[in-house]
């Protein structure tokens, strides 16, 4: 395992949390964009030269945390459409969950304005009101998707995003 770049995955993966929390609670971006497009460079850089990062080569929590640093990639979709090729081969062999899977593939689809797969991707109204999905695909077999994915049904995905 490559200690070293599950560490820096870390460091980078709570920085990004930290500034999403502080932009949640208070509505000031801050230097967010800064941090995603630090995180997207660098990470371009370690897919570039290692592939995807994954369990058997950083660790569970350095999959997660590089994961989580593609996923907050949106100012650059290409990067995340690359991103997503190399983490759909890493889960295909057992290297990283599905479910990170799903939520790339959201994201990447929400993105292009095609209608989600899975149903993670949430948006509101500019007033921050009326929480709700981004269009789905094929609704009526959404949560046979999110089960192949080894994500809980739907209604309770959604109930946890209303609390949040």
């Amino acid at each position: 395992m490559n200690q070293e770049l599950a560490a820096e995955l870390r460091r980078r993966a709570e920085t990004d949390q930290t500034a999403r929390r502080h932009w949640l609670a208070t509505g000031e971006v801050g230097d967010l964009p800064q941090i995603d497009a630090g995180n997207t460079a660098w990470l371009k850089a370690i897919l570039t030269e290692y592939g995807w990062p994954g369990i058997s080569f950083v660790g569970e929590q350095g999959a997660e945390d590089a994961w989580l640093l593609a996923q907050h990639a949106d100012q650059d979709v290409p990067f995340q459409k690359e991103a997503l090729k190399l983490l759909r081969d890493a889960v295909s062999t057992g290297d990283a969950p599905p479910r990170h899977l799903a939520y790339l593939t959201d994201r990447v689809l929400v993105a292009d304005g095609q209608p989600q797969m899975y149903g993670t991707q949430y948006t509101h109204d500019a007033d921050g009101t009326n929480l709700r999905p981004q269009p789905i695909a094929d609704p009526e077999r959404l949560d046979e998707r999110r089960t192949a994915m080894s994500l809980e049904p739907h209604a309770e995905y959604d109930e946890r995003m209303r609390e949040g």
